[in-house]
């Protein structure tokens, strides 16, 4: 399991935890000051007595997919009300993987708008006030999302240009609250690097185009499709020894990141 002293010396900020990977009921025992939930399907969805458990000790915030029934602000709504006043929301697109054919059709930008204008709403009220202001998913929606201002915290996934885009917002004069996901692996094998992370990589549109047709992405890598993947993992993730991973977290610190979400790719028990 997950020690303290393990996460204290990665530098991360919080953990996000996916709710048919990561145990919920021993991730409430964690020592973690911030705890996020990823969306994947209503019928993943912890219940009430979860999320209360998960956020008695610290912040915990549910991701909240705008387009998806029970999340809809502009229609079924039901999910989202039900949601503990102690519990935060990250709202986002959602992933399509996760959306019917007929949620992926609806549009994001005034769903995203309604769900802050409920947020606040909701914040004052004195019986619902939120333990945090939402947070805001900016993959494929990062102008709709910086619309939000300092209303929201803006909340995006780790790549290789994340640093210098973050020092260029704070150039601007931007002083908005910003996080940053990034799947997280405390190890130097290559191999084991690939096989957890090699698949989510190549998706990503750069490493895409720049695998060889046809090419393997896991630990069965070879030649320039290694090299390529290998190289992508240090770009969109975290991983090394924990140590290493400190150095990662710090440089992103240095940027203007304020907070650095680490995901256990390979469950809470590899962070021994």
């Amino acid at each position: 399991m997950l020690t303290s002293d393990t996460y204290a010396r990665t530098g991360l900020d919080a953990l996000a935890l996916k709710p048919t990977e990561h145990d919920l009921d021993a991730a409430a025992a964690l020592d973690v000051d911030v705890l996020a939930l990823d969306y994947e399907g209503r019928e993943a969805l912890p219940g009430e007595e979860t999320l209360r458990a998960l956020a008695a000790d610290r912040t915990l915030l549910l991701t909240a997919p705008v387009r998806a029934d029970g999340f809809d602000p502009l229609g079924d709504d039901g999910l989202l009300r039900e949601v503990p006043a102690e519990v935060g929301l990250t709202f986002v697109a959602g992933h399509g993987a996760y959306l019917t054919a007929e949620e992926r059709a609806r549009a994001i930008a005034p769903r995203l708008r309604a769900a802050l204008d409920w947020h606040a709403e909701r914040s004052a009220d004195a019986d619902r006030t939120p333990a945090t202001k939402p947070w805001v998913g900016t993959e494929s929606i990062e102008r709709v999302a910086l619309a939000a201002g300092d209303d929201a915290v803006q909340y995006d996934l780790l790549d290789r240009s994340t640093a210098g885009e973050v020092r260029a917002m704070r150039r601007m004069g931007y002083e908005g609250d910003v996080a940053v996901y990034a799947p997280t692996l405390l190890t130097d094998d290559e191999d084991v690097l690939l096989d957890a992370l090699g698949g989510y990589v190549a998706r990503r549109g750069p490493v895409r185009a720049a695998l060889p047709d046809g090419a393997a992405t896991d630990g069965g890598a070879t030649g320039r499709a290694r090299e390529v993947l290998v190289a992508a993992c240090r770009d969109y993730a975290l991983a090394g020894t924990p140590e290493a991973v400190g150095e990662q977290v710090a440089s992103l610190h240095e940027a203007g990141v304020d907070t650095v979400v680490g995901y256990p790719a390979r469950g809470l028990d590899a962070f021994r």
